[in-house]
């Protein structure tokens, strides 16, 4: 096995699956007992329904994770069988989740679905294509939901955040990010779709600059991947795009309305689009989270954005469930899938 091989299965190591879970249920735990009060659990009667919205809730992450295999075997052209894509889609995950969110799980995605026979180019560009449409998702859905519920009860909290050694408000960190995503993802869908040599001159250009210079090379192959996508995906159909963005948007709506649910077993909800409102919010600083997976991140934003909806008590409570819901599963099936993984694409092929 290569140096590169070792270098990237370090990150599903033991150690490194272990940190997330004790942060996130370690930060749960504080934030349960720091805020415990038996009376509202005694006041909750559980009933058919609230089974129900679980169950839902469950399906939804299943409808999240199909859409998701459906959309790599899309863009692999159906070179991975069901079955491998599952694999690779629960890796891809798992790497995700073990990984900080700022550092995000695009290494590993691309030497996973390498290692699954897809040459590096396609590679390259299946792993971009994925994010280019995860951010068009976002892009879109903002305005569309800022529309249906306005701006009025979306930034409720007045905390501000650490960002970059400033302390900056919840609105500002959001337009920030917001504005972030929207320019990155117009200049790649300009060098992918539009002008993908020109792309590539203007960055080496660019990072001619004397404090940019040190990263030339890396903007050179930033490039060179550019050229790549841009040559695999660029003549697609329209069809080939309308099922991949199709997908995105089914996965991604799947993923925000979980919340919904679970909030629904345990109490009525009034307005369903400001807490999907509330979620596109919490995820801009989810993305730029320095631990894995936002790992007690994620559990503290919770309760900070969403607690206005939930009775007083259970909040943290419904950021625990909400995390084994829609996060720990992912290491637990990765940590099941890895092995097998490794013994398929290694071993047998070795053989």
């Amino acid at each position: 096995m290569s140096e590169h091989h070792l270098h990237i299965l370090k990150i599903f190591k033991f150690k490194r699956v272990i940190i997330p879970v004790i942060l996130g249920l370690g930060v749960a735990a504080y934030l349960v007992f720091r805020n415990f009060d038996a009376d509202p659990f005694y006041k909750i009667h559980w009933t058919y329904y609230s089974s129900l919205w679980i169950f839902i809730a469950l399906l939804l992450m299943v409808t999240r994770d199909v859409a998701y295999i459906y959309r790599i075997r899309l863009l692999t052209d159906k070179k991975l069988s069901w079955r491998h894509a599952f694999d690779v889609i629960m890796l891809w995950e798992f790497s995700s989740a073990v990984t900080p969110s700022v550092v995000g799980g695009a290494a590993p995605a691309l030497y996973i679905i390498t290692k699954e026979g897809i040459s590096p180019g396609r590679a390259t560009a299946i792993v971009m294509i994925t994010a280019l449409l995860d951010e068009l998702f976002y892009i879109v859905m903002v305005p569309v939901i800022i529309l249906l519920v306005g701006t009025h009860n979306l930034f409720a909290s007045e905390r501000s955040y650490l960002f970059i050694n400033t302390q900056i408000g919840l609105q500002g960190i959001f337009i920030i990010g917001y504005l972030f995503i929207f320019v990155l993802t117009s200049i790649i869908s300009y060098g992918v779709f539009i002008k993908p040599r020109g792309f590539k001159w203007i960055l080496l250009k660019l990072f001619k600059l004397p404090f940019l210079r040190k990263w030339r090379h890396q903007a050179g192959q930033a490039g060179n991947d550019i050229i790549i996508t841009s040559a695999e995906m660029r003549d697609k159909p329209k069809i080939f795009w309308f099922r991949a963005i199709t997908a995105t948007f089914l996965s991604w709506t799947a993923r925000f309305w979980v919340v919904n649910f679970l909030i629904l077993s345990i109490t009525p909800v009034g307005d369903h689009f400001l807490i999907y409102a509330r979620q596109l919010i919490m995820w801009v600083i989810l993305l730029i989270s320095p631990t894995p997976g936002g790992s007690g991140i994620a559990e503290f934003v919770f309760s900070d954005f969403l607690g206005d909806f939930i009775p007083v008590g259970l909040t943290a409570a419904l950021a625990l469930l909400w995390r084994l819901v829609s996060y720990y599963p992912y290491i637990f099936i990765g940590a099941i899938v890895l092995p097998n993984w490794l013994r398929r694409v290694f071993v047998k092929k070795a053989e």
